[in-house]
């Protein structure tokens, strides 16, 4: 009850706050005093709803619905607090505490800087919506109202449902809310952009900007990369990203506020692109509304392993109206100074900083509208794209962007001749290809490639050299080549796990090693764990090195599915990752009906039923679809060539080895014979020994059908990996971080240095005849002196 009245006294605070500010920068009278201690009373109201919903998950009051459906008495304090952001309404409530924490150190700084009306007025009308939103779909919901059909009034479960598996990690503990500030501190060039329109104030808004924008490219940046780590650490993708459409749709806003960054840079350099900075401003932000549609609106329930589901009609269409409202404003601010803005664009010339950085974001903005194009495919059709589709389209752009940004790193702003461009930038472009001649050597063959790692080490090359110079200069200067030194590892880091990583699927029987990469793999046993999970023993050896895998799997009660965690040894050099795919016991039946079971080793003719048999080879490619349309389900094929009489048939058993159940064996018949198969087993062979699978054989005479030539020994079913060089992607992201968090610190000390000595300049305060003839600041602002006129 008093998480319910909280938010809704902070909503009805919020909104008189927006209205009070909006009629002190459209001068129809009002109180700044009210305007600023109404938006402090709904920042207390979320604060104390946010006390509210954690005081009730520790103290396990069930009788919330929100409560009992993500926590509970057994999970430890740590998970208990991550419970507060695992689901829909718990994570709108932190997004809005995020977005009203923010608002506080907005509100003092616009205050600050003069601007305060019109940014807190547009800045309060998205913290008003989260609002509506969290009325409307509140965590407070007692349980028996969720659920009215199935629970009496005022019963209180005795244990909740308890906190999805896949969320019970160390990193869903940090992710989620890293992500949300990201999510909340984009609403802040938003609010500035539509401000600066509304105030005509074209250039002076950049500066202010700049600060909040990399705090928002910092955050959500950060929160993207420890989704990655735990999507590769947990979900088994077998991979730091999936192209997962919940994923993608947080990675086109970050895209584009990477954009911004640049463009913004270019407008306080030149003048230039100010038409470009507003766009992207306030796409941004319309780009995290819809991202939040696209996640919580149920679209994405079939297409991704962790969207919400159907939050139901009202809160659909409040979400299709927050899209709307974001837009609408945008572009109303946009369309009535589109003319205006004319005067401010001016052309970046030629062989300049500026155009090879405006070529650059360009490449940016083919990425992001290739990724949500690809994201937003299921609003129309009911079919995903596959993770091959943005691999394939986004790799001419990443290689167009690493050389455009090594390039633009040797030129100046202003024109420049092209022949100095190419003297200064000889030595990096030399080391660059002399290291991909190295790469060639070791194996590197695709042109593709072979290009996009020039343009790596090309940028790799200038961005050392630029951390030297500049180092020796000032440390604070240092964080854009830091952030671009972080770009290329990362490229170099894609190059070698994702482009020539390697997977195979493999049978492991116990106590028997199998050769993989070079790595001995030898299946020990099974574990059972007190919380009822298994955990498979999984020795490796390679060389002198030995280390134990410990991937675990099992059936889940939280939704009734199969639960798959994977586990990988790690070095500087490459990943070994396995994941659990299936366990067989000894002496399993793997038929329902009365079979025969064949072992058949690749290249091995065997007469079975009068028909000579031959398994040629595994077919993954051609069942592909059959497997990836469900989120990280794979199919196996094997092809079994048939002989009899001088009559061939091929025909291709497949097994289906799915997330969230067990293996399903498809029977393949012959089109002119009376068998059938289905493929059992397989272990994927080496140099030293063939592949060989295990087929049953359906439709043979009586006498046969009850005989078995194949053992059933216990087994677990694996894919495993190896990933050159993925610490390069860590290593990678986290110097991207650290350039945006050294930019960061660099701007914040300037703007201080900056107050402090416009304080020590500010003249005396003229008359007020004389401040009406020269004082540029609008009169919206003086109707209360500010603080540094007080």
């Amino acid at each position: 009850m008093l998480g319910s009245l909280s938010l809704w006294v902070g909503f009805a605070a919020a909104v008189l706050s927006a209205v009070t500010y909006f009629r002190l920068a459209t001068h129809r009278g009002g109180s700044p005093i009210i305007a600023r201690r109404s938006f402090i009373v709904s920042v207390i109201s979320v604060v104390a709803a946010s006390l509210f919903l954690l005081y009730a998950i520790l103290y396990h009051q069930f009788e919330f619905s929100y409560v009992w459906g993500y926590s509970s008495r057994s999970l430890p304090i740590e998970l208990l607090i991550t419970t507060f952001w695992a689901g829909q309404e718990g994570s709108f409530l932190f997004w809005t505490l995020c977005a009203v924490l923010i608002g506080v150190a907005l509100q003092i700084y616009t205050r600050r800087k003069r601007i305060e009306y019109e940014v807190m007025a547009v800045y309060l009308f998205i913290v008003s919506f989260l609002l509506v939103l969290l009325t409307a779909k509140s965590p407070f919901q007692f349980i028996w109202e969720a659920y009215p059909d199935q629970i009496q009034p005022g019963t209180v479960p005795p244990d909740g449902r308890g906190l999805n598996p896949l969320l019970q990690n160390f990193w869903m503990i940090a992710h989620p809310p890293v992500m949300f500030v990201g999510f909340a501190a984009l609403a802040v060039p938003f609010a500035l952009a539509v401000a600066a329109l509304w105030r005509r104030r074209y250039d002076e808004w950049v500066l202010p900007a700049f600060p909040w924008v990399l705090f928002g490219a910092l955050s959500l940046g950060a929160g993207l990369i420890l989704g990655g780590y735990w999507a590769y650490g947990v979900l088994g993708w077998g991979g730091w990203w999936g192209w997962d459409p919940v994923e993608n749709s947080s990675l086109v806003p970050w895209i584009v506020v990477t954009m911004l960054l640049h463009t913004l840079l270019i407008q306080k350099k030149t003048g230039k692109l100010a038409r470009t900075n507003f766009v992207l401003a306030i796409l941004s932000f319309v780009l995290v509304v819809y991202s939040t549609f696209l996640t919580r609106s149920g679209i994405l329930g079939e297409s991704s392993v962790h969207s919400f589901v159907d939050p139901g009609q009202f809160v659909y269409l409040l979400l299709v109206a927050w899209i709307i409202s974001m837009v609408g404003l945008g572009a109303a601010a946009l369309s009535l100074r589109w003319k205006e803005l004319k005067s401010q664009t001016v052309g970046v010339g030629s062989w300049t900083r500026e155009s090879l950085l405006s070529l650059g974001v360009l490449a940016l903005a083919f990425s992001a509208l290739v990724i949500l194009v690809g994201t937003s495919w299921p609003i129309f059709s009911q079919a995903s794209v596959e993770p091959a589709f943005y691999d394939k389209t986004n790799l001419p752009i990443a290689i167009v962007l690493s050389l455009l940004l090594g390039v633009s790193l040797f030129t100046r702003w202003g024109e420049e001749r092209r022949e100095e461009i190419i003297r200064r930038s000889a030595l990096a472009l030399g080391v660059a290809i002399v290291g991909a001649a190295v790469l060639w050597v070791f194996g590197l063959k695709d042109i593709q490639m072979l290009i996009f790692a020039t343009g790596a080490l090309f940028v790799l090359a200038i961005t050392v050299r630029l951390l030297i110079i500049m180092g020796k200069e000032d440390l604070k200067l240092i964080g854009a080549p830091l952030a671009h030194l972080g770009i290329a590892v990362m490229f170099l880091g894609i190059i070698g796990s994702g482009f020539y990583g390697q997977k195979v699927p493999t049978a492991l029987r116990l106590n028997q090693p199998v050769s993989l990469f070079g790595y001995e793999v030898t299946y020990k046993g099974e574990e059972r764990l007190p919380d009822g999970k298994s955990r498979f023993i999984v020795d490796v050896r390679k060389g002198a090195t030995t280390f134990t895998l410990k991937p675990v799997m099992f059936m889940s009660d939280y939704n009734n599915s199969l639960m798959r965690n994977p586990d990988y040894s790690s070095s500087i050099t490459e990943d070994f990752y396995i994941e659990p795919v299936s366990f067989e016991p000894a002496g399993h039946d793997r038929a329902e009906h009365s079979h025969s079971l064949f072992e058949l080793r690749k290249g091995e003719m065997k007469s079975i039923g009068g028909y000579n048999i031959t398994f040629e080879r595994f077919d993954m490619s051609s069942h592909a679809g059959a497997g990836m349309a469900g989120g990280g389900s794979f199919a196996i094929g094997a092809v079994l060539k048939i002989e009899k009489g001088g009559k061939i048939e091929t025909v291709t058993p497949i097994t289906l080895y799915h997330t969230e159940k067990q293996p399903e064996a498809q029977k393949a018949a012959m089109k002119k014979g009376p068998l059938s198969f289905e493929l059992y087993g397989l272990k994927v062979g080496d140099a030293n020994e063939p592949s060989r699978i295990q087929i049953n054989v359906l439709g043979l005479p009586d006498d046969q059908s009850s005989h078995t030539e194949a053992e059933n020994p216990e087994q677990l079913v694996i894919e495993a990996s190896l990933k050159p060089f993925i610490n390069f992607v860590w290593i990678g992201a986290l110097l991207i971080l650290a350039g945006f968090g050294v930019a960061l610190y660099r701007r914040s000390r300037e703007e201080g240095a900056d107050q402090q000595r416009r304080g020590k300049q500010r003249p005396e305060r003229r008359p007020a005849k004389e401040a009406e003839v020269v004082e540029t600041i609008p009169p919206s602002q003086d109707r209360e002196p500010q603080p540094a006129e007080k």
